[in-house]
């Protein structure tokens, strides 16, 4: 389907909106405290905060550069707010009030008007009005002035990067990193908030591609920073529609308790901590407003730093089982019942947002897995919990890539009856949560479930308890071999899949993904999205990209499929057979540029000749012509094309030679490609060949003709394995060429008919993407 790597706009449509709009404004704040930012109205936003500590501080913050919308939907960048006025309503609670020592204060961060980097420390309580906690604040900002007394030092509003209003607890103690007696939650509004004065308005992008089919991932980990409301328009204006799939997250959405010198997840005085849950209840209102239903997904980790010790899955040498992310996150033990009482806990208050919404309740249990060790291989089947669930003194399985003995198999089965046995009870405890009625998915990481270096581990990862029907729908994602190019092992895997679980096509979700860096863009990307499509033709009907944050860092602009797009090739082959008075024309497109002194600079514009041919002569007889002008009826004249033998050039053999399987190099193996493109080498000019005969093509590697591949649309041969490194791809095959009729007028006369003279019958070749 097309795309593209949007970098910045260019001509799309664009709108206005004022400086300060409340959903552009985002928050930062300290780890353990939680803060969250909503819009409420168009000139209104909140802010929650629950703070832990005395030197805790966040901040509301507004950026000069939109550096987190997609570039078709950023707002310009303007960092002048010379002669502009920032007014708005202020009121708080449970946060140091206007008044008070290190009370609300705009910092602003810049250049001064000799361009050294400066900040500047504005005390709001300088330019309020009413009371300390509910006031009037006009900023006029070539008047204001820093510090905490006026006069101050005038600020420079001619380049400023970006702005905050800090919020810090009652019982506020700078720098401190003790305890607060009890933990804070404050809160803070903006109302009728309105810009004047010179650059009140900002341009703004404002596309709204229609549907494309593909539905969204977000990720409140990634995202609890912004509003829902920015997020929301985002996924909408790209053309995702009806599904959000919204993980919430491993390190944001819990509340905690003090315990030494660390926090840790804690159910005292509810689940959800109050910026998270104020957050989410936005999120479903706005979603489901905007016609989105969202698939709540809550997977079997935690933050590290607040996950309980018993909690965690442990290899056989107690070490746990931590994830590579900095800092680490810690997996669950299925067998721990605290922890997998906690998760039910945490399901069914995320249930409970999506049912006060009026929002149809879908839940997506996330990656549920035993942990291996990265390196070891070692699984984590050995915390205290599981250990008791298997007898007390289970056999040791030191590295997954071993021969395992069949005690070591049993207790693998074990396991993986276990990990199911938590997912039906995660599963029910969410459909009871929405009184009975709910959709649960399951989603699952092939590249680590299916590692062909562990065979064994799918006793325990992928068990026979998760078979259809245990769920209502099976998510795959498959994002290190998608990504890496290992076709092989990511068919090997689907294939697997259907044979042990056998969840039917229109019961499967595919998640297509992921670009960590953006250095990856430019080669992961096409690899998504060639996954998406190839995913729809195998039936997948709820396809999803993960994930929104990366969709908008590298601009990924995926293009609706127009129907022409879809139907413009009938894959029918030419009716009539040809003579050797049929005329073939190759051709190129070259830009020739004359010097004055008659010197020429020639730039070739294409990598592959086009072909063009005329027909006619072959048209003789009186029913040749009539099939002549029924077959050009069919395909509307040059509105679809077809299928065209080229006599003079149709085999990988030469150019009308039996094919043979060593013909054609198609590519060298690097031991995880399984999928290389048919092509024909004219010298050292490489022709794509994307309508070949199927059953005449013969696939060899590395010198021995293959039986184990399949044929893909678009001229694609994928071995059943990847070929090991430095071995040869090779192919022989008879091809047509696809091409159209190149008028939209069929000139035959009939007298010349009669006479001999054959009709004019041009046709083009169509540049197929393969």
């Amino acid at each position: 389907m097309p795309f593209w790597l949007a970098r910045e706009r260019r001509g799309q449509h664009s709108d206005w909106i004022p400086r300060f709009d409340p959903r552009f404004w985002t928050v930062n704040f300290p780890r353990p405290m939680m803060a969250s930012v909503v819009s409420t109205a168009h000139d209104a936003l909140r802010v929650d905060c629950s703070f832990h500590h005395e030197g805790e501080l966040a901040g509301l913050i507004w950026e000069s550069e939109d550096r987190l919308d997609h570039p078709l939907l950023a707002y310009a960048t303007q960092r002048d707010y010379a002669r502009c006025i920032l007014r708005f309503r202020w009121r708080s609670g449970g946060i140091l009030a206007l008044d008070g020592p290190n009370g609300p204060t705009l910092t602003i961060e810049g250049r001064d008007a000799s361009g050294n980097p400066r900040s500047w420390y504005v005390r709001l309580w300088n330019y309020a009005s009413g009371s300390p906690t509910d006031a009037q604040v006009e900023l006029r900002f070539s008047q204001l002035q820093s510090g905490y007394f006026l006069p101050g030092e005038a600020i420079h509003p001619g380049d400023i990067d970006r702005m905050f209003i800090s919020l810090v607890p009652t019982g506020y103690v700078e720098g401190s990193t003790a305890l607060l007696p009890a933990r804070v939650d404050g809160w803070a509004e903006m109302s009728a908030i309105e810009c004047q004065g010179e650059r009140a308005m900002l341009a703004i992008g404002n596309v709204l591609i229609p549907p494309h089919g593909e539905h969204i991932a977000s990720a409140y980990d990634d995202s609890f920073n912004q509003t829902p409301a920015r997020l929301l328009r985002a996924i909408e204006g790209l053309g995702y529609r009806e599904r959000i799939v919204h993980y919430v997250g491993m390190s944001h959405y819990f509340r905690l308790e003090p315990l030494g010198a660390g926090h840790y997840v804690s159910l005292a005085g509810g689940v959800l901590n109050d910026p998270c849950a104020a957050w989410h209840r936005a999120f479903a209102a706005e979603a489901k407003a905007r016609g989105f239903t969202v698939i709540w997904s809550l997977s079997y980790e935690l933050f590290d730093a607040h996950c309980w010790n018993d909690w965690k899955q442990r290899a056989h040498d107690g070490s746990p089982a931590l994830t590579g992310w900095v800092p680490p996150s810690a997996l669950l033990s299925p067998a721990h019942a605290g922890a997998m009482g906690y998760l039910r806990q945490v399901a069914a208050a995320f249930v409970q947002i999506a049912v006060e919404a009026g929002m149809p309740v879908q839940f997506q249990i996330g990656e549920p897995w035993w942990w291996m060790q990265p390196g070891s291989y070692a699984p984590c089947l050995y915390d205290a919990a599981a250990q008791a669930a298997f007898g007390g003194n289970p056999p040791v399985i030191a590295d997954m890539r071993q021969p395992l003995d069949p005690a070591q198999l049993a207790l693998l089965d074990q396991a993986g009856a276990l990990l199911a046995q938590s997912t039906a009870e995660l599963a029910q405890a969410v459909r009871d949560a929405a009184g009975g009625v709910a959709q649960v998915r399951l989603l699952a990481f092939t590249p680590t479930l299916l590692d062909p270096q562990v065979p064994e581990l799918k006793r325990a990862n992928l068990p026979l308890g998760w078979a259809w029907p245990a769920f209502d729908r099976l998510q795959l994602e498959d994002y290190d071999w998608l990504t890496q190019g290992a076709d092989g092992a990511r068919r090997a895997a689907l294939a697997e899949i259907d044979q042990r679980l056998g969840y039917p096509i229109d019961r499967q979700d595919y998640f297509a993904g992921f670009v960590p860096l953006a250095d990856n863009a430019e080669a992961y990307w096409p690899r998504i999205d060639r996954a998406l499509d190839e995913a729809r033709r195998r039936g997948v009907t709820q396809r999803f990209v993960w994930a929104l944050p990366q969709v908008a860092r590298d601009g990924y602009t995926r293009l609706p499929m127009m129907e022409e797009d879809m139907q413009a090739f009938d894959d029918v082959a030419w009716p009539l057979a040809l003579g050797r008075d049929a005329a073939v024309s190759p051709e190129f497109s070259t830009s020739v540029a004359v010097t004055a002194s008659g010197h020429e600079r020639r730039n070739a514009l294409w990598s592959d000749a086009r072909m063009r041919y005329d027909v006619g002569p072959g048209v003789r007889a009186e029913q040749e012509l009539a099939t002549l002008i029924a077959f050009f009826r069919a395909r509307h004249g040059p509105a679809r094309g077809f299928r065209f033998r080229d006599p003079f050039d149709h085999s990988s053999n030469g150019m009308t030679g039996v094919p043979g399987p060593a013909d054609q190099l198609l590519g060298i193996g690097d031991g995880a490609a399984a999928r290389f493109q048919l092509s024909k080498l004219y010298g050292e000019q490489c022709r794509t060949i994307t309508r070949p005969e199927v059953a005449s093509i013969h696939v060899s590697v590395d010198g021995l003709e293959a039986s184990s591949w399949s044929y893909e649309d678009g001229g694609w041969i994928v071995l059943a394995e990847a070929p090991p490194v430095g071995a040869e791809v090779r192919a022989g095959f008879l091809f047509d060429v696809p091409v159209r009729f190149a008028e939209d007028r069929l000139d035959i006369s009939g007298t010349a008919f009669a006479a001999g003279e054959a009709p004019s019958v041009p046709l083009v070749e169509i540049r197929e993407d393969a």
